[in-house]
């Protein structure tokens, strides 16, 4: 933002709050960390469901289901793991510095990312069958789950742009 005030417009809010990039000069710079932590955070949500589907198709014990294996586990842990944490810790603080707790939409914003949330464990807990090559869901069931970090990202995208309550 350009300024240090924005008002709140939405159901006949006219609230005015100060989001302190005057006070702190930091809060534009983890906004920019937040994004790019939330850009990587979906990145590999949307990309490791694919490759689940992808590893499903390989035979246990093969050349190609090791392989899986090794970017699964790199995927999580290098780069899922991390943009989660920075994207928690870097929008809890964007909300607390920005006074925005007292909004709805944040109300609902930070209930899609507990969701999503939830979703990463069921992830990581689901890799862990695949590494001790067990393999109790379809390649369907991962085709089909792995459009909900798509969906919740519309709906979180839609309560920090459009603000509607």
């Amino acid at each position: 933002m350009c300024n240090d005030r924005l008002q709140a417009i939405g159901f006949g809010d006219t609230r005015i709050i100060s989001v302190p990039t005057k006070a702190f000069p930091m809060y534009e710079w983890i906004k920019a960390l937040h994004i790019l932590a939330v850009i990587s955070w979906m990145a590999g949500m949307l990309y490791l469901p694919r490759l689940m589907v992808y590893h499903c198709a390989a035979e246990i014990g093969s050349k190609q289901s090791e392989t899986f294996k090794v970017m699964e586990r790199r995927l999580l842990k290098a780069i899922i793991n991390p943009a989660m944490i920075i994207t928690w810790i870097a929008g809890l603080f964007l909300a607390w510095s920005g006074h925005w707790f007292t909004f709805g939409w944040l109300h609902v914003k930070l209930a899609l990312v507990l969701v999503l949330s939830a979703v990463h464990g069921f992830f990581s807990r689901w890799l862990k069958d695949f590494a001790a090559d067990r393999r109790p869901r379809s390649q369907k069931f991962y085709r089909i789950i792995n459009e909900v970090p798509t969906v919740l990202m519309i709906f979180i995208v839609i309560m920090v742009i459009v603000k509607p309550f």
